[in-house]
């Protein structure tokens, strides 16, 4: 086996040599400086600022709500946690798909005010001006297809796509955004062989969630990984630990020490 690609600091360049290397590379979602210091250290090459922060930071029912402001302190935040992996903001809905002009408008800000060394937008070709244009401006994307969340009304819910006949389309909206300019193409809710069969199209790499493993690339949510969260684990997620018990189980030890008064102890307390 050849000798891995393990940069100081994960660029986009480096993606792509992983790809031509054959080799994986890991992403995970973050919302904030200590966790995303964590992935940082554990050696994850991406973190996404995804607009998920919706859901698993604010909430919300869905990713729709959240805004540009609040997707800006976030990214920063990330920024100001990670030191080796590439930090990539989702652009929310409603940021970029009027037109060109305001996607780079909106990912200027991103790379700008917040730090991020890429963003990652939503949509089908249609959305390869808009890829066109921030690359124009010096903006590296990552394109996602598939199931796109920003778009889970027009899509008819949470539902698998690119099945049938529809696996031809999803293949042409990976070509023309890679040709748009996209560095990465990432897909989520497709089917394991037809997104092996994109990314041996693809000359760029591609990072898939609920994809199978043919991608160059996996992304999951990171409160989803570590069974954070509550209800239903979608069926792509590998749940690697029930933090939610643990901390769970901490809080209620650190409840009954103090209704026992064994907490503070002496060792806790200052002398006069």
């Amino acid at each position: 086996m050849s000798e891995q690609i393990s940069p100081k600091r994960v660029r986009t360049v480096h993606l792509q040599q992983f790809k031509d290397a054959g080799q994986k590379f890991s992403m995970l979602t973050a919302y904030d400086a200590q966790i995303a210091s964590i992935f940082d250290e554990a050696g994850i090459e991406l973190l996404l600022v995804g607009d998920s922060a919706a859901n698993m930071m604010m909430g919300h029912s869905s990713t729709l709500p959240i805004t540009v402001e609040e997707m800006l302190v976030f990214t920063k935040s990330v920024v100001n946690g990670a030191s080796r992996a590439l930090v990539v903001a989702d652009l929310p809905f409603g940021s970029y798909e009027a037109s060109p002009a305001q996607a780079v408008a909106t990912a200027v800000r991103f790379m700008k005010e917040a730090g991020a060394q890429a963003v990652k937008i939503e949509g089908t070709a249609a959305m390869a001006d808009h890829v066109r244009a921030l690359v124009a401006a010096g903006i590296p994307v990552i394109a996602h297809i598939g199931f796109t969340p920003q778009s889970e009304h027009a899509l008819g819910g949470y539902r698998v796509q690119g099945r049938g006949e529809a696996a031809q389309a999803l293949s042409e909206d990976a070509l023309a955004l890679e040709a748009a300019g996209a560095f990465c193409v990432l897909m989520e809710m497709v089917p394991a062989s037809l997104a092996a069969e994109v990314d041996g199209q693809l000359r760029v790499p591609t990072i898939g969630i609920g994809a199978g493993s043919g991608t160059t690339g996996q992304v999951l949510v990171w409160q989803d990984m570590l069974g954070l969260g509550t209800g239903r684990v979608p069926k792509f997620v590998k749940q690697y630990v029930n933090l939610r018990e643990v901390v769970s189980r901490a809080a209620g030890q650190y409840r009954k020490d103090v209704s026992e008064g064994s907490f503070p102890a002496e060792e806790h307390s200052f002398e006069r």
